[in-house]
């Protein structure tokens, strides 16, 4: 698994992300307050290489970790949080500009796993980030997360539900939970099946 992971760079956008293009990247991306901080240390066995907060929409910068998984360094990319900040108009639409204009221009992105509340419908932005991503061949990876929030019977209900309302195989979506660290091998077999 991971042999080391240390924080980077944060960049206000793709302006800044020209000399780390030289690594396979795997983004993260889902609405605020998802869990992607969570998820990141959970992965990486780090309690605070990813800032945490109770407070939807902290992440607002593009913020690349460097991690060694075996033999192999790659970044981790962790994208701005999208959909409920308390944050300005121009604000919201600055992260929407600066995950769109990343995930179309940087070239060594080998999958994004977004990442869906699995206790909550998608929004019409999950909806949007997923058919951006299928319209322009970025592979991409469902996580649904906070599944300790509910019952193991209520999450796989919740997932048939998912699957069906988003016309993929129940397969296709890991159930995580940064709690119990499930799902973490299924995400690690997905990396390095890209990597």
């Amino acid at each position: 698994m991971i042999k080391s992971a240390k924080f980077i760079k944060s960049c206000v956008n793709i302006d800044g992300t020209d000399e780390l293009e030289s690594l396979s990247q795997i983004a993260f991306v889902g609405r605020s307050n998802v869990g992607k901080s969570s998820l990141l240390n959970m992965l990486t066995n780090q309690k605070k290489l990813a800032v945490t907060s109770q407070t939807p929409g902290r992440t607002r910068l593009i913020n690349f970790f460097e991690i060694k998984i075996g033999d192999t360094n790659i970044h981790f990319v962790d994208l701005p949080g999208y959909g409920f900040a308390k944050a300005s108009k121009s604000q919201k639409y600055g992260w929407g500009e600066n995950i769109t204009e990343f995930l179309t221009k940087s070239e060594n992105i080998k999958c994004v796993f977004v990442l869906l509340d699995i206790r909550r419908e998608p929004s019409d932005l999950d909806l949007a980030m997923l058919h951006f991503l299928q319209t322009h061949g970025i592979p991409f990876s469902i996580l649904a997360t906070k599944i300790d929030k509910i019952s193991r019977s209520q999450a796989l209900q919740l997932r048939k539900k998912l699957s069906s309302s988003l016309g993929v195989a129940d397969a296709d979506i890991i159930m995580t939970t940064a709690k119990d660290k499930q799902g973490r091998d299924e995400i690690f077999t997905r990396i390095q099946l890209k990597v």
